[in-house]
């Protein structure tokens, strides 16, 4: 085999728009600084390498400020690193009370749970809200890639797909979880309870004048407060909204408003 041979060969056929040679931000580190903000977050339950909360957070900001640097010199974004970092570290006192009440939530919703130690250890639909909620921080603060890496890596983990971009509110509760899907655009409020393979998704797609989807826009439904959907069902559409105290029956499809208080099935 003659190596440089192959190696030109494969250099030959490339995309200039994937940039292959840039410093693209690592996987790797980012789930560590991602263990470590859980670790942060609630210790004990998410211990990283018995590392006090000090040495976390100094691991953390370092680890992540070379990370954020790349995504953002990927997308040309000249702002700093450590202002980022700052606006982050701040919304660590509310990402704990949101998930405290995630946490709350599948506790009361499932009587099969034992004690709330029992759903932070066990659930993996706890597990996939935790993550949402580090990476949705990071959403919000506009920071390239990171948040996707972190969202993909749960969702490899537990097969459920929450979009970083999605907006939840309080008391989330995914019961069993497997095959959820919430799309990036979704605004779900509080004291919602998702079982599994239900999927809240777009209905089409805006095409540009080459027949390509156009990025960006409203694509996913609007879920009130006090709303439970059950197995399956699927929502779909960016003008669709489920009102308040609704109730969605397994294998649902929809893709029209519904009024609060309304009950569907089928």
């Amino acid at each position: 085999m003659d190596t440089e041979k192959l190696l030109q060969q494969l250099q030959a056929v490339s995309d200039p728009e994937l940039g292959e040679k840039s410093p693209f931000p690592n996987r790797d580190l980012i789930i560590k600084c991602l263990h470590e903000a859980q670790a942060m977050i609630l210790p004990g339950f998410f211990d990283y390498k018995r590392l006090h909360f000090e040495e976390l957070l100094d691991d953390f900001s370092h680890t992540i400020y070379k990370e954020i640097e790349k995504a953002l010199k990927l997308h040309n974004d000249s702002r700093n690193a450590n202002d980022i970092i700052s606006g982050f570290l701040e919304e660590l006192p509310e990402i704990k009370r949101v998930t405290l009440t995630d946490i709350q939530a599948i506790y009361d919703g499932d009587p099969a749970a034992k004690s709330k130690q029992e759903v932070i250890i066990c659930y993996p639909g706890f597990y996939a809200i935790f993550v949402y909620r580090i990476a949705h921080v990071f959403y919000r603060l506009d920071v390239p890639i990171i948040p996707r890496i972190m969202s993909e890596y749960v969702h490899n983990k537990t097969g459920i797909d929450i979009n970083p971009g999605a907006t939840i509110g309080d008391y989330f509760c995914i019961d069993h979880g497997t095959g959820v899907v919430i799309g990036e655009t979704s605004v779900i409020g509080s004291h919602v309870k998702l079982y599994q393979g239900v999927t809240i998704g777009a209905k089409s797609f805006k095409m540009d004048e080459n027949g390509n989807p156009v990025k960006g826009g409203k694509r996913h439904p609007n879920i009130g407060n006090n709303v439970v959907i059950y197995a399956n069902a699927t929502i779909l559409g960016g003008d669709t909204t489920i009102e308040d105290d609704v109730v969605i029956g397994g294998n649902s499809w929809i893709t029209d408003s519904v009024e609060a208080g309304s009950k569907i099935t089928g």
